[in-house]
């Protein structure tokens, strides 16, 4: 195992300084190159996950303020205008996560079907199989369903 390997594995925050170190003073022959190809890679996974997960979050409550009207109010709209505003900057900022976020919305609603009846106590079956709006509308500030 090499300096960089072992520097990885017993201290993660050192190991990405010195990898920066080593980037910035042009020495890449010193790169721990397999570590940092697999945090990379990491990285971007994260950013895709991060997007399901918020958008998992924003259809819950979509759901939840369609099936439950009565219970309607500032704990159901703020989130749902806080998850619209994190995914518009997620996606400013990674341009290239719009190509994946037809099957991340798909996947996310899985998501806030599970997340929205452990909230509300409803099962499971009590909310469409598909969701009831596009990815348009959920992401549209002008947008609430009835």
């Amino acid at each position: 195992m090499t300096k960089q390997a072992e520097l990885y594995e017993r201290d993660f925050l050192a190991w990405t300084q010195e990898q920066a170190a080593l980037l910035k003073a042009n020495r890449l022959m010193e790169i721990d190159a397999a570590n940092l190809i697999e945090e990379l890679e990491d990285m971007g996974r994260s950013q895709r996950n991060q997007l399901i997960s918020w958008l998992g979050v924003l259809l819950a409550h979509l759901l939840k303020w369609s099936l439950q009207p009565e219970l309607r109010g500032n704990s159901w709209k703020y989130p749902i205008k806080e998850q619209r505003r994190r995914i518009r900057r997620l996606l400013d900022e990674n341009p290239s996560l719009k190509n994946q976020i037809d099957p991340a919305f798909q996947v996310a609603y899985g998501d806030a079907i599970l997340m929205a009846a452990r909230e509300t106590g409803l099962d499971e079956d009590r909310f469409p199989a598909d969701c009831s709006c596009t990815l348009a509308q959920a992401l549209d500030d002008a947008y609430w369903p009835d």
